[in-house]
């Protein structure tokens, strides 16, 4: 019956190559054919023979498998193979258990098609020092005098990969500026069907120097205590999450925070925390959703994301707090090397606070704005649009001779040059007389930005703000 079927369509395609045709040249003719023939080639129904992944001497398969979007018996025509194929190698890196992966077919057996995952994995074990400045960014520590007095220093030991299944392990031991002790531990499946998983975290901190208020000038100011510590920090906190597929995920935590600062700090700015204390201590709950669909989550080039945020911070009308906010980004790419994207994100506070500790915003979080590196905004509410476009200027592969390993044997670098803009608001009812609140805010630049393995990425920046202020900046983000 099969040969009959494909001995008509044979018998079809000849006749339809040479009925004669006004309309027709010969050559439209043949690309009528190729067309016909790619078609029925793409609607051809396949079925998922099997699965083989290799590379992964660390993580375990059923993590690597819950990425992808295709499994055994699965039956697909072969453009959605295709695009499956595509996507499942995006969603597996973005795991970033790996520096590369690959997802192809090794084999084709009359219908059934088998699949190969490759992946080289990432080193997940890090007994690292810890060197870090304790500004909001490297630009902030410079305009401070570069002091080694403000950065932390220390030991950081981080497991990414613990047991196999991409869950985390952190322990730090941090001194200098601020002196902290830090120990989470993240398992993102913990049951069967892989959708449920635990995060959980102690923090505990103690600092000479503490941000108390923001000049009218929007600017950080600091007090800095030398015989005493101007705060102590005391964090636990759970979560519980849920991410019935590959692009959903539900947050759900609860956490208890215990805090004080000096005598000194408290009399420098009595509304430091809400209701004038000197101590406080609240038990806050907060719920995420994300919904995530881009090419790669640090440097997205293509697809969208969209996260909303319910929070709630304490029991009591004197810390009870409120806060709705949202986030989202589109990217879009114009040509092979081109993109564009658009990120914007919204919150609002209620009810209205006067304390400096309820009133952080701009520059903290998503709430950076590209130029307005030196200033921060408060407020208890606001809005904000980054615009880029974005072009790759070429790539470059580092060849590690001298380093006897076949997953790190070349290390990929991405040169992206940008333009951007960025638009903001921040609205804050106790401050009227200030250079940037309660008024439109915007700074624009061009920038290139560098990205590579460990979701290294490097933004540097010419920006200008709506001040004048001119300036170069550097932003920096990586797994270590």
């Amino acid at each position: 019956m099969q040969i009959l079927k494909n001995f008509s369509l044979l018998f079809l395609l000849i006749v339809c190559a040479w009925q004669p045709s006004f309309a027709q040249s010969k050559q439209q003719q043949i690309d009528s054919i190729a067309a016909i023939i790619n078609q029925i080639a793409k609607e051809k129904q396949l079925v998922i023979g099997g699965i083989n992944v290799s590379g992964n001497k660390k993580t375990k398969q059923h993590i690597i498998l819950r990425e992808a979007i295709f499994k055994i018996g699965d039956t697909v025509t072969v453009q959605s193979l295709a695009e499956k194929i595509e996507r499942s190698k995006e969603l597996i890196y973005n795991t970033t258990l790996f520096v590369d992966d690959s997802v192809y077919v090794s084999s084709v057996k009359n219908d059934s098609v088998f699949i190969d995952v490759v992946v080289k994995e990432r080193l997940f074990f890090f007994p690292l020092p810890y060197l870090r400045p304790v500004d909001r960014n490297l630009n902030e520590w410079l305009s401070q005098g570069a002091s080694l007095d403000r950065v932390n220093y220390g030991i950081k030991l981080t497991h990414n990969n613990f047991s196999g299944q991409n869950d985390k392990l952190n322990i730090w031991f941090i001194t200098g500026y601020n002196q902290q002790v830090s120990l989470r531990y993240n398992l993102p499946f913990i049951n069967k069907a892989l959708t449920k998983g635990i995060d959980v975290g102690f923090t505990y901190s103690r600092q000479h120097e503490l941000n108390y208020a923001t000049s009218l000038n929007n600017k950080q100011l600091f007090l800095k205590l030398t015989d005493e510590f101007a705060r102590h920090f005391t964090r636990f906190d759970a979560t519980y999450s849920y991410r019935p597929d590959q692009k959903q995920r539900h947050y759900f935590r609860v956490a208890y925070t215990n805090e004080n600062i000096a005598d000194s700090v408290f009399k420098t700015n009595p509304s430091y925390y809400p209701g004038s204390r000197k101590e406080l201590s609240f038990i806050d709950f907060l719920y995420v959703y994300r919904y995530i669909n881009t090419n790669y989550i640090y440097y997205p080039t293509k697809g969208f994301l969209v996260e909303g945020a319910l929070y709630k911070r304490g029991l009591d009308k004197t810390t009870d707090i409120w806060q709705l906010s949202a986030h989202g980004l589109y990217a879009k790419t114009i040509s092979p090397k081109t993109f564009a994207t658009v990120e914007a994100a919204a919150s609002i506070k209620f009810p209205n606070a006067d304390n400096f500790y309820s009133q952080g915003l701009f520059g903290y979080g998503y709430y950076q704005m590209r130029g307005l590196e030196y200033y921060v905004v408060d407020g208890m509410g606001g809005a904000l649009t980054r615009f880029t476009l974005g072009h790759e200027l070429f790539k470059y592969i580092f060849h590690t001779p001298f380093i006897k390993t076949k997953t790190h044997d070349k290390i990929p670098f991405r040169f992206f040059l940008t333009a951007f803009t960025d638009i903001g608001y921040s609205y804050n009812p106790y401050v009227n007389n200030n250079l940037l609140n309660n008024k439109f805010l915007y700074t624009y630049g061009v920038g290139l930005d560098i990205v590579s393995i460990y979701d290294f990425v490097l933004h540097i920046d010419f920006s200008i703000n709506q001040l004048g202020d001119k300036g170069l900046y550097l932003h920096a983000r990586n797994d270590f």
